[in-house]
C-alpha cells in the first residue's frame, strides 16, 4: 500500500474553478505520464466529431467552449489515457489473494488492462487466455444455467448502441435481470417522474437557463459532481437571477466560482457568487423543507386574495393540467411550522424567504441529484419538488422545469435503449416481430434484487458491462461472501478494481477500449452515440490509439458472447452488427421510432437532438392524464430507521464524494474544496455534537449502524474533523462506508440505497490505523470547515 506524509487538513478558502482547478488538472496529466496523448485529446472532448466526456452526464452546447471540459472530466480522460499498463505478466507476479490486500486507488492507478484474462483457481492468478477461448467457455458457462440466475449488469459508461446490444443478449438468452448504476442513483427519479409529469427524465434542455427567473438547487454538488453546469449558473447570476441552495454540506462550487476560460477572473479578484440563499437542511429534511416553502407560498397566496390582490398559484394551469391539487395543498396547509422547523433544521424565515423569491419568479427551476434520491423517501422527494413546480405553473414553458442531473456519462441513455429490469418498459413486440424472440414476461432484478439473490443462492451467474460493481453496493460485508461463491462471474472493464478480486468459481477479465479511444472493425473506424442529463442524444467517436493491440471494443464484445451463447435462430447478425455500428442505430431506429427516427443523420446536428419530452409541452402522459399532484405520507424521509434517531448518541451520516473521484474511481487523496489532503479517512461533524459526544476533532473513531445489532456493519477507523454541517449528521466518503448500508434500507418502490441518511454511532478506535486507504502520518488538523 502507498503512503503520503502530506496528510493535512487546510479550510480551502478559494472559489471553485480558477487556479486550484488548473493546478489541479496539470498535476494528474503529469502523474499519468501521457501529457501529449492527453493534451490532443482534451482540445476534442465534448466537441463535434469529437469524443463525448467519459465522466458525468451534464449537457454539452451546440456553441462549444474552447476547452469544453472541467477538472474532473479531464481527471477522468487523464485516468482513460494513461501511459501504465497492467499486462498479464502483472498477474503472474502478484496472487489474486496479494491483490486484495490493496487499495481500490493502487489497483486503477497500475493502469489499463491489455489483454483477456481468465482465473485459475489452482494458482490464485489471472492468466491469458485468447478471445475466441473465453466467448467459447463463458458461452457454455451460461447455457448451462439456468436464464433466471445470471444477471447482466450495465454500469453507465457504455454507448448507446452497445447498450442496446447487451439488453438484446439479456433477453433472448432469457433473462431480464439488467440492473445498471440507475439503480443506486436516480431511479427514484425515473419511479417519481414518470408517475407525476409522464415522463421519466426531467424536462430542462440547456437553452432553459438562458430564459429562467430562478434556480432552486437540492442535494447535488455542482463542483465536484458537474462543474461545466457553472458556466450556466454563472451566466444566470449575470443575469441577476436568484439560485436558493438546500445542502447540508456548504459546498464551494455553489458558493462562488472562477471561470478558468475568463482571463479577466483568472487574473484578477473577481469571481461570480453562485448561491444568493444557502440553507443547511438537515440530512433527510427535503420534503419537510419543500412542505415549508408550499406552505409560505399559500399562506401568502391566501393573504393576497383577501387583500383583493391577484394570488400567487397559477390557478389556471392547476384547473387545467393537474390532478391531486386539493388533497396536496390541504396537506400542507395542516403541517406545523413547529414541526417543519424541527425535521428541516430551518428556520420559518429561511423557509419563507425562499418563497418569496419563488413567487417573484415568472419561471423557475429546480435542479437536484443524489442527497434527494438515495433516501428511503426518495421517490416522494422527487414528486414534491414538481409539485412546488405545479403550483406555479413551472413546467411546460421555457426557463422553467425539473432537473435531475444525472452522474454516469450515459446511463440515462441505457434505459432509454432498454437497459431495464422491467419488461414492461420495451416494446416486445416490435422486439419479437424483428428479431425471431420473445421478451421474458417475468420481472427481472434490480441492483437491491441482485444483491439479495446472491446472499440467498438463486443469483450463481454475473455478467458485468463495465463497472465497480463490488464496491458500488451497500452492505459490503455481507455482499463479499456471497460474491465469492458466484459461479460465473464475467467482468468487461478497463483497469483493474475490487470486484475482479474476488473472482468465484469461474472468473474472466474481457478487457475494452475505452470511449477516448479509435475504434476500428476490420480497419474501419466507428462512431457511437449517448444520452445526457437534458435528453440530447449526441453522436461522437474516439480520437485516440488504444491501449493494446488486443483490447476490444463493447459491441463486439457482446456479438462475441451472444455468438457463442445463443441459438442461432435468433434473427440477430451479430457478426454484421460488430462490422458496422450503424446498423445497430438502425435498429434502435426501428424498435424506437419515436425517438431516433433518421438516427444516423440527427446524432451529428449541432448539439445534437433531444428524445421527445411530452411534460415539456404540457402534454402528460400519466394514468389521469394529467401533471399529478402527489401527497407525501412522511415527513421524514428515512422512516424505516427512525427509531434510534430518538437516541442522542445516534447522528444520521450521509454518504460524499471528494473533489478527487468519480463514483467508485479515485484519482487521488485530496478533496480540495473541504480542505482534505491526502486522506479519505476522515469523518465530518458538527463541534457541538463532537463536545456532547465526549471526543475531540483529530480522535480517531471506528463507525458503526445503529440498527440491526444482530449483524455488525463498521468502518473505521476515521478521524473527527470538525466541519459546518448541521448538528445530529455526519459525512463520510463513497464507496468506502456503503459497508454501513444495509442491503434493505433502500427507497420505496425505486429500490435506490439510501445512503444519504444511516444512523451511526461512534466509538473511539483502538486500531493505529485506516483500513482500505492511505496509511496516515501525522494527525488531520481538526478545524471548522
Amino acid at each position: 500500500m502507498l503512503t503520503d506524509p502530506k496528510t493535512r487538513y487546510r479550510p480551502y478558502t478559494h472559489a471553485s474553478g480558477g487556479w486550484g482547478s488548473a493546478k489541479s488538472v496539470a498535476s494528474i496529466l503529469w502523474q499519468e505520464k501521457a501529457l501529449a496523448k492527453i493534451g490532443a485529446a482534451l482540445a476534442r472532448q465534448n466537441k463535434p466529431k469529437g469524443f463525448a466526456c467519459v465522466s458525468c452526464a451534464w449537457a454539452k452546447p451546440d456553441d462549444a467552449h474552447p476547452l469544453e471540459f472541467c477538472e474532473n472530466g479531464a481527471k477522468a480522460t487523464a485516468w482513460e489515457l494513461t501511459a501504465k499498463r497492467t499486462p498479464p505478466a502483472f498477474f503472474a507476479e502478484h496472487s489474486v489473494t496479494e491483490l486484495r490486500g490493496w487499495s481500490a486507488y493502487a489497483l486503477e492507478q497500475h493502469g489499463r488492462l491489455t489483454h483477456p484474462l481468465r482465473y485459475n483457481a489452482s494458482t490464485d492468478r489471472y492468466e491469458e487466455t485468447s478471445w475466441e477461448t473465453a466467448y467459447q467457455e463463458i458461452g457454455a458457462g451460461l447455457r448451462a444455467l439456468e436464464p433466471k440466475e445470471v444477471v447482466f449488469y450495465a454500469s453507465g459508461r457504455a454507448s448507446l448502441e452497445a447498450s442496446f446490444m447487451y439488453q438484446l443478449f439479456a433477453r433472448a438468452y432469457g433473462s431480464n435481470n439488467l440492473p445498471d448504476s440507475s439503480n443506486m442513483c436516480h431511479e427514484s427519479t425515473s419511479v417519481g417522474l414518470q408517475e407525476s409529469i409522464g415522463v421519466p427524465v426531467g424536462t430542462v434542455t440547456l437553452n432553459d437557463f438562458e430564459h429562467t427567473d430562478c434556480l432552486l438547487f437540492f442535494g447535488q454538488n455542482v463542483g465536484s459532481n458537474s462543474p461545466r453546469m457553472l458556466h450556466q449558473l454563472q451566466q444566470a447570476r449575470q443575469r441577476d437571477v436568484p439560485i436558493i441552495t438546500f445542502n447540508p454540506l456548504k459546498e464551494r462550487g455553489l458558493q462562488e466560482f472562477v471561470n478558468p476560460q475568463s482571463p479577466t477572473q483568472m487574473l484578477g479578484p473577481e469571481s461570480t457568487q453562485i448561491s444568493t440563499q444557502y440553507h443547511q437542511v438537515n440530512i433527510g429534511g427535503d420534503t419537510a423543507a419543500i412542505t415549508g416553502i408550499a406552505k409560505a407560498l399559500l399562506e401568502m397566496h391566501d393573504s393576497a386574495l383577501q387583500r383583493g390582490q391577484p394570488g400567487l398559484l397559477d390557478e389556471n394551469f392547476i384547473a387545467t393540467h393537474t390532478s391531486g391539487a386539493e388533497s396536496f395543498m390541504r396537506y400542507v396547509r395542516e403541517q406545523s411550522w413547529a414541526r417543519l422547523e424541527a425535521v428541516t433544521g430551518l428556520t420559518r424565515a429561511a423557509m419563507e424567504a425562499t418563497a418569496v423569491t419563488y413567487a417573484k419568479a415568472q419561471r423557475a427551476m429546480i435542479v437536484y441529484g443524489m442527497g434527494l434520491t438515495q433516501h428511503r423517501q426518495g421517490v416522494q422527494n422527487v414528486q414534491m419538488l414538481v409539485n412546488l413546480l405545479l403550483l406555479r405553473g413551472n413546467i411546460g414553458k421555457p426557463g422553467a422545469g425539473i432537473c435531475p442531473v444525472r452522474g454516469h456519462s450515459n446511463v440515462q441513455g441505457q434505459r432509454t435503449v432498454g437497459i431495464t429490469e422491467d419488461p414492461a418498459k420495451v416494446p416486445g413486440e416490435l422486439i419479437e416481430q424483428h428479431f425471431a424472440f420473445s421478451v421474458p414476461e417475468e420481472m427481472g432484478t434490480s441492483t437491491v434484487d441482485a444483491c439479495s439473490g446472491m446472499l440467498d443462492g438463486s443469483v450463481r451467474g454475473f455478467v458485468s458491462l463495465g463497472g465497480n460493481f463490488l464496491r458500488a453496493v451497500p452492505d459490503t460485508s455481507q455482499m463479499e461472501p456471497a460474491w465469492q461463491r458466484l459461479k460465473l462471474n464475467v467482468q468487461v472493464a478497463t483497469k483493474l478494481n475490487h470486484s475482479h478480486l474476488l473472482p468465484g468459481e469461474q472468473a474472466w477479465l474481457l478487457p475494452c477500449l475505452g470511449r477516448i479511444e479509435i475504434d476500428r472493425q476490420d480497419g474501419i473506424e466507428q462512431c457511437h452515440s449517448t444520452e445526457d442529463s437534458t435528453g440530447c442524444i449526441h453522436g461522437w467517436q474516439g480520437v485516440s490509439e488504444p491501449a493494446s493491440e488486443h483490447l476490444r471494443s463493447e459491441p463486439a464484445i457482446i456479438a462475441g458472447l451472444a455468438r457463442a451463447t445463443l441459438s442461432p435462430q435468433v434473427a440477430i447478425d451479430w457478426e454484421a452488427w460488430r462490422r458496422d455500428y450503424s446498423l445497430i442505430r438502425k435498429a434502435i431506429a426501428t424498435i424506437y421510432p419515436e425517438i431516433f427516427h433518421d438516427f444516423e443523420r440527427r446524432m451529428w446536428e449541432p448539439g445534437g437532438f433531444h428524445r421527445p419530452l411530452g411534460a415539456a409541452k404540457r402534454e402528460w402522459a400519466t394514468e389521469s392524464g394529467k401533471a399529478q399532484f402527489v401527497t407525501p405520507e412522511h415527513l421524514i424521509a428515512d422512516d424505516d430507521v427512525q427509531a434510534p434517531y430518538a437516541r442522542r448518541d445516534v447522528l444520521q451520516l450521509m454518504t460524499i464524494r471528494s473533489n478527487d473521484q468519480f463514483n467508485t474511481t479515485v484519482y487521488g487523496y485530496d478533496d480540495r474544496f473541504r480542505g482534505v489532503h491526502g486522506t479519505r479517512s476522515v469523518i465530518f461533524m458538527n463541534t457541538d455534537d463532537i463536545v456532547r459526544l465526549g471526543l475531540a476533532g483529530g480522535d480517531w473513531v471506528d463507525v458503526t449502524t445503529a440498527v440491526e445489532p444482530e449483524i455488525e456493519r463498521r468502518v473505521g477507523p476515521l478521524q473527527i474533523l470538525a466541519y459546518d454541517i448541521p448538528q445530529g449528521c455526519c459525512a463520510a466518503y463513497y464507496p468506502e462506508c456503503n459497508a454501513l448500508v444495509p442491503l434493505w434500507h433502500h427507497a420505496e418502490r425505486s429500490k435506490v440505497p439510501a445512503a444519504k441518511s444511516i444512523p451511526v454511532t461512534l466509538s473511539l478506535s483502538t486500531a493505529s490505523a485506516p483500513g482500505d486507504t492511505l496509511p496516515e502520518r501525522g494527525r488531520v488538523i481538526a478545524a471548522q470547515g
